[in-house]
């Protein structure tokens, strides 16, 4: 396999964006119930608090790909509907598109509508530098999606009135890679991307760490297969490898990458690229005939696997924001929502891998190995590489 750039020990960064495509459904291995871990910062005091028996107005602003892209935003979409659902529907919601992807238009689309809500949810990166508006208005409360808020320099802020929800990716890319090694029948696995923001290479990461890490403890051979002309670079301008689509939404040329890596020999493809990884999906079920297995990301994926009387969809790896959404609001309802950053993790059952029966494929093998595996992540045995937390996918905690 080959290897990876030692990466250099680095500040946590904002820049973030949620990476796949496929159902809005979940069964995990990690049941997503426990609390979140501790914010950063205290309770807040906004005046749009809604007590027992009192509404929210609750706006999703997200990209183009809205909340119906089968993934990560309908994912946060799901975890508004089901809070508005256990409260008996006294709540309103809507939902609000950017199609620019621009992070200063992703801004004023939340500033155009902000004033007649109470809360603003905003999955991606683009809308990170949120602090000097949600400074601007602390009666109105804005939940984060895998940021950070930042002011309008970058510079990270704790506001009481904004919480940024974070996750491990590297963690569900660990399982992928862990589930495609242990399935290959060809020795040649594969993850694409879309762009190589820090959510993404934290699954290019920790899925090459899954493929070693069974390569050293489960007796396996795999290898990840990369083609140079795809490869990525990083925010801080670092060759990261892999393959990148080099956007989130262009599904022919992820079906191009695709292609190509199934002709090298890849019969298990891991996709954390946004809409990009229908590409991919495409790609999968018209060689599902050769044995080629797709591997979800962010949601369950199983019944977009579907593919004549088959299914192509091995497992898929969650990142639970349904539930750590709904939680935050409850927070919001019951006075205890706190600003600042939250790192979700499995420890918190925030990150995790679809094992229901009949929602995946994986061999009892398989299956046990991820399970064991599971329950070292949880409790810091293995931690698997991501992209600035100091550790390569050849050399992380628990590989030796």
């Amino acid at each position: 396999m080959k290897r990876i750039a030692s990466l250099f020990l680095a500040a946590a960064m904002a820049l973030s964006l949620a990476a796949c495509s496929g159902s809005g459904s979940s069964s995990s291995s990690a049941a997503a119930s426990a609390p979140a871990s501790e914010p950063a910062s205290a309770s807040a005091s906004g005046s749009t608090a809604a007590a027992e028996g009192e509404g929210l107005d609750i706006v999703l602003v997200s990209t183009a790909a809205g909340v119906d892209d089968g993934s990560f935003i309908q994912n946060t979409w799901e975890g508004v509907q089901a809070f508005v659902e256990s409260r008996g529907g006294i709540d309103t919601t809507n939902n609000v598109e950017d199609p620019s992807g621009d992070p200063a238009q992703a801004l004023q689309a939340v500033a155009d509508v902000m004033a007649d809500y109470d809360v603003i949810v905003t999955p991606g990166f683009q809308f990170a530098a949120i602090g000097t508006l949600a400074a601007e208005n602390p009666d109105k409360y804005f939940i984060l999606i895998d940021s950070a808020a930042t002011d309008e320099n970058g510079e990270t802020v704790d506001l009481p009135n904004v919480t940024g929800l974070m996750f491990a990716e590297q963690e569900g890319g660990f399982f992928a890679g862990l589930a495609a090694a242990m399935t290959t029948q060809t020795g040649k696995v594969a993850s694409v991307h879309g762009i190589a923001y820090e959510s993404n290479v934290n699954y290019q990461y920790g899925f090459e760490s899954g493929v070693n890490y069974a390569n050293a403890h489960y007796g396996t051979t795999a290898e990840v297969v990369e083609i140079p002309a795809y490869a990525g670079t990083d925010i801080q301008g670092t060759d990261v490898g892999g393959n990148y689509v080099g956007s989130f939404g262009d599904v022919a040329t992820a079906k191009t990458i695709a292609d190509a890596l199934i002709g090298e020999g890849v019969d298990v493809l891991f996709a954390a690229a946004g809409d990009s990884g229908n590409g991919v999906l495409t790609s999968v079920k018209e060689h599902a005939a050769d044995g080629v297995w797709f591997i979800g990301c962010d949601a369950d994926q199983y019944d977009d696997g579907e593919n004549g009387d088959s299914n192509v969809v091995l497992t898929s790896s969650l990142k639970c924001m349904d539930v750590a959404v709904a939680r935050e609001l409850n927070k919001i309802v019951d006075g205890t929502f706190e600003g600042g950053t939250q790192l979700l993790k499995a420890d918190t059952d925030s990150t995790g891998f679809v094992s229901e029966e009949g929602r995946q494929q994986l061999s009892e093998e398989a299956l046990a190995a991820m399970e064991e595996c599971l329950a070292l992540v949880k409790d810091g045995t293995i931690v698997p590489a991501a992209n600035f937390n100091g550790y390569t996918p050849d050399d992380f905690p628990g590989l030796a």
